[in-house]
């Protein structure tokens, strides 16, 4: 395809980064844009793993301590989830659970399934961890032991969360992430740190994520190629 035709699907103001950022080689502009394109794949690959198994993770923690149907419970009144200091969740799990039981098709796990990354991320935060009983760091069974200097508390693993959470939005909001930040930069040094922070939590999970992504993960040779574009 000519650059020209490119442009005007993608638009100028779409490429002019791409543009910018290549010397105005209109070639290597549309080789940087695909090159985003399947790093953004390949990146949301490895984040809806890990999403899963951390929703799967939680999920069966809070089985043991709130039973089978924790979620519907929690919104039931007098669950744990039915206060005001949590009216999103409630929200969301009410809209989610009043669909489901309206068409009689209401299962644990599709309930489950509703909830999105933002959710797991907030049952960290501290609102929510001392109301599901403050037993959710034992789902990060092989993460450091706090110390006066450092704590691997249920803040930290909820900050750790919230940059997961941010660079999946971006990537589901169409946003380019071979870029510096708000820059016409190539480079892929924040996708390379977020990638590594996400495989640091698979391992304090337990989980070998080279065994899981094995055939799926192509992040750092995509990163190569992009640098190889710049």
């Amino acid at each position: 395809m000519k650059y020209t035709d490119f442009e005007a699907i993608m638009s100028p103001e779409r490429m002019s980064r791409y543009l910018i950022a290549t010397k105005g080689d209109t070639n290597k502009a549309m080789a940087l844009y695909r090159a985003n394109l399947h790093l953004s794949q390949e990146v949301f690959t490895v984040v809806s793993c890990f999403e899963v198994a951390l929703r799967n993770a939680i999920d069966e923690r809070l089985k043991v301590t709130l039973g089978s149907d924790w979620l519907r419970d929690a919104i039931q009144p007098g669950g744990i989830f039915d206060v005001k200091k949590f009216p999103e969740t409630h929200r969301k799990l009410t809209k989610a659970y009043t669909k489901l039981t309206a068409t009689n098709t209401y299962r644990h796990s599709q309930l489950l399934a509703t909830l999105d990354f933002g959710s797991w991320k907030h049952m960290f935060a501290n609102g929510q961890y001392r109301a599901t009983g403050q037993c959710l760091l034992k789902v990060f069974p092989n993460k450091p032991k706090s110390a006066p200097g450092m704590q691997y508390n249920n803040t930290y693993i909820f900050n750790e969360l919230d940059k997961v959470n941010t660079l999946r939005n971006r990537i589901a909001h169409h946003e380019p992430i071979c870029f510096t930040h708000s820059s016409q930069t190539v480079d892929t040094s924040y996708i390379i740190n977020e990638y590594q922070k996400i495989q640091t939590l698979f391992a304090w999970m337990g989980i070998d994520s080279h065994a899981l992504l094995y055939g799926l993960d192509h992040v750092q040779a995509v990163c190569n190629k992009i640098n190889q574009i710049k």
